[in-house]
């Protein structure tokens, strides 16, 4: 396999679901089955989000895995149709997402599981993913609109799980693998494994930055293994890839205290598998010069979403420009990028971040 080739288009950088840069954005229906929620309603949300990433010049977002509420619930058969109802909605939503050169993805929920020793557990999870893959269908849009997931749990035994996974790919839909990605995880299924199954399936892989530094057994080489992800993409099809610094702040945990029986705050040290709410720019640097000549756009998962994209813009210009470049931000654009950091530092500038987002 060999990585595939460059193009002269900027790479992108994308974050996932939340707007936090305006909080009257919504990213999905969130509203109870009682009050008939619609992926219609949905897509009108998500035309207002186009528009805000067409303003701040972001051109990578990932959609709530929940756009279609209860579209696969088993017990809710009135929601089923909802994709198909929406046809036209979402072709639109395609089309404009195309017109502004924004890549869009889903990333189901961990409760989708592929691997799972139950075999109503694995149905209704080729459900869920059937589901997004037909919207990425109805939207139109290419290869580079996928769905990312994990390999899943491990039961007890992570070979077999492993091996498990690689046994339902074949099973899938067509629509499914077509758009299917496999991310390494931090706690279950490091580089190795999923690199494994890839071998076995040939699914296209997604490589996470923390999570490489938090799990990986095998003492992988970081950039060696990136270009192997790489390479499990077609030829023309840009891959891409998770970034995100770990949290260093103390947690603040509630915890019952046991002689008074009541609830206190208690401060204790990060867990590395924890985001930060920013992204490291220092950090981030060294990595991209370390993957210099190799392709990829970048999904930032900092837990600020589009505030720590907005701040590590101009601090990529500061701080390495020719980092900077790579995404197509340069000194020409400078005055903007300074006139939305400074806003991001105003009294009237966007909420606090929410820590449970």
């Amino acid at each position: 396999m060999t990585t595939p080739t460059t193009t002269a288009r900027p790479l992108r950088l994308g974050f996932p679901v939340k707007v936090m840069g305006d909080p009257e954005l919504k990213s999905n229906d969130t509203r109870r089955w009682q009050k008939n929620p619609h992926l219609k309603t949905s897509l009108e949300y998500l035309d207002a989000i186009l528009d805000y990433l067409a303003k701040h010049k972001i051109d990578m977002y990932r959609m709530s895995s929940d756009l279609a509420p209860y579209a696969t619930h088993p017990d809710m058969p009135q929601f089923h149709g909802m994709v198909a109802e929406s046809d036209a909605e979402l072709r639109a939503i395609g089309a404009k997402a195309r017109a502004l050169d924004i890549r869009l993805s889903f990333h189901p929920s961990q409760y989708v599981l592929l691997n799972s020793p139950d075999p109503k557990l694995t149905e209704k999870s080729i459900w869920d993913l059937s589901s997004q893959a037909e919207m990425l269908d109805r939207m139109e849009l290419g290869p580079e609109a996928v769905l990312v997931t994990h390999v899943g749990g491990t039961y007890g035994d992570t070979a077999a799980s492993r091996a498990r996974w690689a046994e339902v790919w074949p099973t899938l839909p067509e629509h499914v693998r077509r758009r299917l990605v496999l991310e390494n995880d931090d706690l279950r299924f490091g580089a190795g494994d999923v690199l494994w199954v890839h071998e076995r399936t040939g699914v296209r892989l997604i490589f996470d930055y923390q999570h490489f530094w938090c799990l990986n057994p095998e003492r992988l080489e970081m950039v060696d293994t990136v270009r192997r992800f790489l390479a499990s993409w077609p030829e023309g099809v840009r891959p891409k890839l998770h970034y995100s610094s770990p949290r260093t702040e103390f947690r603040s945990i509630q915890r019952v205290d046991r002689k008074t029986k009541r609830k206190k705050t208690v401060q204790l040290p990060p867990v590395w598998t924890g985001h930060a709410d920013f992204t490291n720019p220092f950090e981030f640097a060294r990595f991209m010069r370390d993957c210099e000549g190799l392709e990829f756009d970048v999904m930032l998962e900092g837990k600020a979403k589009d505030i720590s994209l907005l701040k590590l813009r101009p601090d990529l210009l500061r701080y390495a420009p020719d980092v900077a470049a790579r995404f197509g931000v340069t000194a020409a654009g400078a005055a903007e990028l300074e006139a939305q950091e400074a806003a991001l530092e105003a009294e009237e500038g966007p909420a606090e971040v929410d820590e449970a987002a």
